[in-house]
């Protein structure tokens, strides 16, 4: 049986707080804090002890998780070595990699390869390890995009993609002159009863959704903004951008009269991360691909 070890060393400014406490500021799901202690798979300085216990600078955590704490314990991505991820960041447990114009994150069907997660698939098995999908990109966006390389991450860090406390940053470009400096969307995204493919404001099935943005620059008419999102619907900004009056530039599905050649103009420009298990926080930057342009003059 195939389990997951973990063993953290608390650090200098480590508070003085109990083990669970410590495990719920690491975002360690109810049901798995559970688990630990009642199959005393979390120990302190090799020892099993309440997790009433008070932690110390110095202190060693080690964690045992097993396939019956997860809904999707295994891995099933096929391997494909065909491309090379750009990785922009890596520790024990995950990877932000550069997503690349017209590749998808994840496969549809079992077996399919040429994704973002097979390509993570083959590079993590030279470690021994698989790939877990976190979240996603539209196909033709490209950026930073988040891959966990074991499951217990996994929760930890949707649970910080719902609490905002994972901060993503994207960059688009906008057809239109956008006047306006900034300023908020705040319109429900559901379905579209008439094509599946797309969703519309206040559609059926509705889920609240907001994003933020800000105006960069103009360039014959066309505008450069830079969005952060306040939830994270399917097709949330680009959806938003239409709600507004701007479509993004080279939309097929919400801008499909955009004569722009080199498709859509959507990237993941940052990710502002916390590091599972530590204190630390990293800003993760994804460079623009060469079909981004920084000034768009077409």
């Amino acid at each position: 049986m195939t389990v997951w070890t973990k063993r953290v060393v608390l650090p200098a400014d480590q508070p003085a707080i109990s083990i669970k406490e410590q495990l719920t500021a690491w975002q360690v799901p109810r049901r798995i804090r559970g688990n630990f202690r009642m199959g005393r798979r979390i120990l302190l300085n090799g020892v099993y002890q309440p997790t009433s216990t008070r932690l110390k600078p110095g202190d060693v955590l080690d964690m045992t998780w097993l396939p019956a704490d997860f809904e999707v314990a295994d891995s099933h991505y096929v391997p494909d070595a065909s491309q090379p991820l750009d990785v922009l960041f890596e520790n024990d447990d995950l990877i932000v990699v550069n997503k690349r114009k017209g590749v998808k994150t994840h496969p549809n069907s079992p077996g399919e390869d040429g994704t973002m997660m097979n390509f993570a698939q083959a590079y993590l098995a030279e470690q021994g390890k698989s790939a877990y999908m976190v979240h996603r990109l539209d196909g033709d966006t490209t950026g930073a995009l988040i891959i966990a390389k074991n499951p217990y991450v996994v929760p930890m860090l949707n649970q910080m993609l719902r609490d905002k406390t994972i901060k993503r940053t994207y960059l688009a470009w906008v057809c239109g002159n956008i006047t306006s400096t900034s300023g908020t969307i705040d319109a429900p995204i559901g379905d579209n009863p008439v094509d599946s493919r797309t969703r519309t404001v206040n559609g059926p099935n509705a889920r609240p959704a907001v994003t933020y943005w800000h105006k960069v620059h103009t360039v014959y008419q066309n505008t450069l903004v830079r969005l952060a999102l306040a939830t994270g619907r399917t097709h949330q900004i680009r959806l938003h951008m239409k709600h507004l009056g701007y479509p993004l530039v080279g939309d097929p599905l919400y801008n499909p009269d955009s004569n722009y050649s080199d498709g859509l103009l959507l990237h993941a420009a940052a990710i502002q991360l916390p590091i599972p298990f530590t204190n630390d926080v990293k800003s993760v930057g994804a460079p623009l691909p060469p079909t981004f342009p920084r000034n768009l003059r077409k």
